[in-house]
């Protein structure tokens, strides 16, 4: 079998590398392809993959290319990690929204929708090669923002794609690591979008787990649920999405990203910038060792300030910066990469995985339209991906949602058509924008500044 990583080229490579080559015996993976339109970076992340596979004593073949349609050529699963635009683009999508005072993060609101605007287009190329190359493949698509990447390839007739995130699975894993049993003993009830979900139960033999863990400080200190305040946990009742921070605490988060000296973005485009200069000084093609050493210490930094503003016990930028000490030599956790590889794992031996996806509604939760891409628990085997039954809602968590839908819906259609006026429509309807007064603007400014990468829209 063959798996394709377009996006190969990408910081996250060599993790996907050793998270895949576990499982290749047990899925009869035989050839894992890296693909990146940057030959450089490609080189390098390749050479450090190379080196994951010659620690893992592995018999797979881990070949590179520039070519899409080599890569796509004969695979089974392909996996989308591609980032059009690069950290800049990023960089402009955080800086114009927070110019506008609304919020800069790459994919809620703004920023979001921005980096669909150059996401959409490039991922929907992808799928038509992939179509003609190696028709009935699977596509698992980790290109941001997910949920709605996912929407755009659905909507156009590419059936067999998954959207991915490990954001989606936290409250699930939480529940194992304090209960410390396999995951797949759970059985998660996960309901939302992308970056907006809500874990509603987690049982064991039909009993659940989360409503006592939800009223245990010791539990809640030491998962992601620390961000938001112990009344906000109790009245929600349920295990809430990191992201939703952005929309509890809205005026909060803006004034903390501001406060930084940099955004996030400016963040990953420095420490990036750093890798790079180092792996080049190393010449990781000669000393793969010491680059794989270099690629940990970056992956121990890069995680050292996620969300750090959210958390009151987090370092700053520059405290990380002091902080960093040896790194660890092996990843903590599989992240997206564990997501994908499940799946491909369920699919290809027939063992059912349980886990939250980005899959079409088809009458899961009842508010939400049979074809919407919604962030919901599933069962995945060799029959394929079947969303579970959640029912209805409570309705705080229903307005929400269809809100941010609607914006998802407007925001495919207005890429689609190229339309001004249905992306200005898109953004209104979001929640952390709602303005016409700041969408226009917005989307004038999203589409002068990206247009190298999403052409000329009609005024």
């Amino acid at each position: 079998m063959k798996l394709a990583l377009i996006g190969g080229g990408g910081v996250r490579a060599p993790l996907f590398v050793a998270s895949a080559l576990r499982r290749a015996e047990r899925v009869g993976l035989e050839e894992l392809c890296l693909q990146d339109v940057d030959a450089e970076k490609l080189a390098m992340f390749g050479a450090l993959c190379q080196e994951v596979g010659r620690r893992a004593e592995s018999d797979v073949r881990i070949t590179t290319t520039t070519s899409p349609e080599a890569a796509l050529d004969g695979a089974t699963h392909v996996v989308t990690t591609i980032r059009v635009g690069l950290e800049p683009g990023r960089v402009l999508d955080e800086r114009i929204a927070l110019r506008h005072g609304v919020l800069g993060q790459e994919t809620t609101g703004p920023g979001g929708f921005a980096m669909a605007l150059r996401s959409i287009p490039a991922i929907l190329e992808y799928a038509e090669l992939l179509e003609k190359a190696s028709p009935g493949a699977w596509l698992y698509g980790f290109t941001n923002p997910a949920g709605l990447v996912t929407q755009a390839l659905r909507d156009a007739g590419f059936n067999r794609t998954i959207g991915i995130c490990d954001g989606a699975n936290v409250g699930h894993h939480a529940v194992a690591d304090w209960l410390k049993i396999d995951p797949q003993r759970l059985r998660a009830e996960v309901f939302g979008l992308n970056h907006l979900s809500w874990t509603r139960r987690v049982t064991l033999d039909g009993e659940d787990q989360l409503a006592p863990l939800l009223r245990d400080p010791a539990f809640l200190s030491g998962t992601m649920m620390k961000l938001f305040d112990r009344a906000l946990v109790d009245r929600i009742g349920m295990w809430i999405n990191e992201y939703l921070y952005y929309f509890y605490y809205a005026e909060q988060a803006l004034a903390a990203i501001n406060a930084d000296d940099k955004t996030r973005g400016e963040e990953i485009v420095e420490l990036n910038r750093n890798l790079l200069d180092q792996l080049r000084r190393i010449d990781v093609q000669r000393d793969p060792a010491a680059g794989l050493h270099a690629f940990y210490a970056y992956q121990n930094r890069r995680h050292a300030t996620y969300m750090h503003y959210a958390q009151p016990d987090a370092p700053t930028m520059g405290q990380a910066d002091e902080a960093m000490g040896a790194p660890a030599e092996t990843p903590d956790g599989e992240g997206y990469a564990g997501v994908a590889l499940g799946i491909i794992e369920a699919l290809e031996t027939g063992v059912p995985l349980y886990t939250a996806l980005n899959v079409p509604n088809e009458g899961a939760i009842a508010c939400m339209r049979p074809a919407d891409v919604v962030e919901v628990s599933c069962v995945i085997d060799r029959d394929g991906v079947r969303p579970l039954p959640i029912g209805a809602i409570p309705e705080p968590q229903e307005l929400l949602m269809r809100q941010v839908k609607l914006y998802e819906r407007l925001t495919v259609e207005a890429i689609r058509t190229r339309s001004r006026a249905t992306a200005v429509a898109a953004l209104m309807a979001h929640p952390l924008v709602l303005s016409y007064s700041r969408a226009k603007p917005l989307v004038d400014e999203y589409l002068d500044a990206h247009r190298d990468w999403v052409g000329e829209w009609p005024a």
